[in-house]
């Protein structure tokens, strides 16, 4: 019987393949392709659920039994599904298969560098600070937002490649949606993943309360956190109250991932209280 981290690596390939069959959808205008690539998506991504549910009963059996969101090699392989869904649901709404190069390729790269030796898949004990159940609420409402908001940045720059060709309407440039629906599209996301982050900063405030006596420390993760929403929160006040639109949310959206990579990634690099993630 494989377990869970078979099942990731297996997954990982299935994503790559989705990501190939989207990519020739979109040159070829294939349709055909771009039915395989949304079939190979709803594969991997439903086999990165199995394997995440296999992973949590996998904690039970080696007596921690815990929710499997307590590393980076974990929160890696949640993210990759939450991008499958979100971008799925994308998919179905908007009929939108453009963007599935891009959501199966950023998954991909997720699990493949979960699967860097350096990173480690071995099942831990949780830290006394995630033994709560704010924990559940606080990791999957930001990884949904950061799926989110990932998908927004792909979406960007789509707008900004086609918005600044001199022919945006010949060569695969045409088989893009117009910058319109694009930038209508971004601000769709952008909206989702912001309540997101936002319902995951209120309750990391709770969780921190109940685990370190204080609401905020500003830790480099926390503040990090908080750089990233205020960006998020200039881009929608600019569109709802300023009426801004194209190439102006279109930079922001693509300096907010910047500040989403850095607070997931870099300021693990930091000494913190969230350096574990």
């Amino acid at each position: 019987m494989m377990d869970s981290t078979s099942i990731i690596s297996y997954v990982t390939f299935i994503f790559g393949i989705a990501a190939f069959f989207y990519a020739i959808g979109w040159i070829f205008k294939s349709k055909t392709a771009g039915r395989l690539g949304t079939a190979a998506m709803v594969i991997a991504t439903a086999g990165n659920a199995a394997g995440f549910v296999l992973r949590w009963v996998e904690t039970y059996q080696v007596g921690y039994g815990h929710i499997p969101l307590s590393n980076l090699y974990e929160s890696l392989a949640f993210f990759s599904m939450a991008m499958g869904v979100v971008y799925l649901f994308v998919e179905y709404r908007y009929k939108i298969r453009v963007i599935g190069m891009f959501a199966a390729l950023a998954a991909f790269l997720a699990l493949a560098y979960a699967s860097l030796p350096s990173i480690g898949s071995q099942i831990q004990p949780l830290m006394p600070a995630l033994q709560s159940n704010w924990l559940i609420v606080h990791v999957i409402s930001y990884f949904f937002g950061y799926a989110a908001l990932t998908l927004a940045f792909c979406v960007s720059i789509l707008f900004l490649i086609k918005n600044a060709s001199q022919n945006p309407d010949s060569g695969i440039l045409g088989h893009i949606p117009s910058v319109k629906v694009l930038d209508e599209l971004t601000y769709q996301l952008v909206i989702f993943g912001f309540l997101l982050i936002t319902l995951g900063l209120i309750t990391g405030a709770v969780w921190a309360e109940q685990a370190w006596g204080r609401y905020w420390g500003w830790d480099p993760k926390e503040t990090w956190s908080l750089i990233t929403w205020f960006i998020y929160a200039t881009l929608l006040h600019a569109r709802l109250m300023r009426g801004w639109e194209g190439k102006r949310l279109a930079y922001i959206s693509v300096l907010g991932f910047a500040a989403v990579l850095f607070t997931y990634f870099g300021v693990n690099l930091l000494p913190g209280l969230h350096s574990y993630l």
